[in-house]
Parts: structure tokens; C-alpha cells; sequence
């Protein structure tokens, strides 16, 4: 039988943004040591300590431009599912909307970074944060975006003890194992039609070998070949929940 990965708590990610808020005016502390991470499956990470050293400066830097710039708003909806980051994003003019599980609050702060890049990609501002991604669009756009937002997440896992959250767990393992095409194409087949039957043009078993190998780490079919999948829609009584109005940084 498969185990899905329980919500839990870890307070130093979730404060990240406190810290976030004045990593412009003194310098931030020495970043924790990155540790290794395995699920249920004996599937292993581990993050350089050098790489993880750079991704608390973006992440720091990113977060106090969500909490500090005027010029734009991120607003985020707690929904009490499972959901990934593209299933709950609204942009409207200079405001962006993501959901997330709010039984999992660590996964706050990379859903919040995964709307806003593509806020900034909108507004124009996405190069000052992913180099030569601005003229990105659809899939490669997309691709940019997630493998960043892999990025904070694996940083927030081995560095802040960030509890794990399957959909995170799925790209960053999919990431830092060669398959993040694979992992968004079969995870979004009618998004992205084209470059899927482009890939799969190029790699005829590439879904099979996908399928075994995500099969081997989590212990059931990735995204988009599963009999049912999350529901992505809130629930009436959620509410959304203003950046603007949080007084306690990017997550809680």
C-alpha cells in the first residue's frame, strides 16, 4: 500500500520570511548546514552546502521583495487538499493569487515564489531573478519557473528541516533526478501538447521510463496517469490570505 506524506511542522522555514525582511540591511546568518533527506521509499537528497548558500541569498531576497515592494501584491488562499502550484495561480494585473494546503504550511513560501515569478515575468521583471528567462513563454517559461521554485524547496528541505509535502517532493526528486520534462508533460499533457509529443518523438519509452521510475521512489503513478487526481478548486469557506496583511513573513 502507498503512504502519502503527512503535513507537519518546521518553524525555521516558515519564518524564513521574518528573516527575509531584513536580509537587505545586515547580513544573514551563516547558513545551516544542508542535510540529506529520504522518504518512505529509501529514496535519498542531499544538496551541496555551496548551492544551498546561494539559495538562501535568492530566497532571502525574493522574499523581502514580496513582503516590501509596493509595486505589486501576492495573495495566497489556504485550501485543505493536496494541490500543486499551477493548480490554484491567478494573475490580475499587479496581483497574483496561489493556493496551497494549509496543512502544510512550510509549503507556503515556494507556492508564494511560484506566482510571484510569473507575476515578474508579466510585468517584465523576470530576468532580474532567473537571467535570460524573460523572453521565455509557455513550456520553457514554465520549466524555468519550477525548477526554481525545486530549488527552494530542496533548499527548505535540507537546510530549514521543511516537513515533506508529496507534489514538492515529486519535482524535486523528479528534478535532481533528470526527469522534470517528464515529470510537467505527463503531469500536464493538454497544457502542453506539443512539447509533449515532442518528447516523447525523441524518447519513445520515455514515459515508460518515467512511470518505473517514479513507480520505484513514491510507490504510485505520477501526475496524470493516476485514476483520480487532486481536486484543485477551493472549498467555498476558504478564504483568501493577503501577503499585504501577514505580519509574520512567507510562511506561518
Amino acid at each position: 500500500m502507498k503512504k502519502r506524506m503527512a503535513p507537519g511542522r518546521s518553524r525555521g522555514f516558515r519564518m524564513l520570511g521574518v528573516a527575509a525582511l531584513f536580509a537587505a540591511c545586515a547580513p544573514a546568518a551563516d547558513t545551516p548546514t544542508p542535510r540529506p533527506i529520504v522518504i518512505y521509499s529509501g529514496a535519498r537528497l542531499s544538496a551541496a552546502p555551496e548551492r544551498m548558500e546561494e539559495a538562501d541569498v535568492w530566497v532571502r531576497e525574493a522574499m523581502t521583495d514580496i513582503q516590501e515592494n509596493p509595486a505589486f501584491l501576492i495573495s495566497t488562499l489556504p485550501v485543505p487538499r493536496e494541490i500543486y502550484p499551477w493548480d490554484g495561480l491567478e494573475i490580475e494585473g499587479d496581483t497574483a493569487r496561489v493556493a496551497y494546503n494549509n496543512r502544510a504550511p512550510d509549503t507556503r513560501t515556494p507556492y508564494m515564489i511560484y506566482a510571484y515569478l510569473h507575476l515578474m515575468r508579466e510585468m517584465g521583471q523576470l530576468d532580474q531573478w532567473l537571467p535570460g528567462t524573460q523572453a521565455l513563454e509557455g513550456y520553457e517559461l514554465e520549466r524555468a519557473i519550477l525548477a526554481q521554485v525545486s530549488e527552494v524547496w530542496l533548499y527548505g528541505r535540507t537546510v530549514f528541516d521543511a516537513h515533506a509535502y508529496q507534489p514538492l517532493e515529486e519535482l524535486i526528486y523528479a528534478t535532481e533526478s533528470g526527469y522534470l520534462d517528464a515529470f510537467i508533460l505527463t503531469a500536464r499533457p493538454e497544457k502542453f501538447e506539443t512539447e509533449r509529443d515532442r518528447w516523447l518523438g525523441n524518447i519513445p519509452d520515455g514515459e515508460y521510463q518515467y512511470t518505473a521510475w517514479f513507480e520505484e521512489t513514491f510507490q504510485e503513478l505520477p501526475p496524470g496517469l493516476r485514476a483520480e487526481e487532486f481536486e484543485v478548486m477551493p472549498d467555498g469557506e476558504a478564504r483568501p490570505d493577503s501577503v499585504a496583511a501577514d505580519t509574520t513573513g512567507g510562511l506561518r
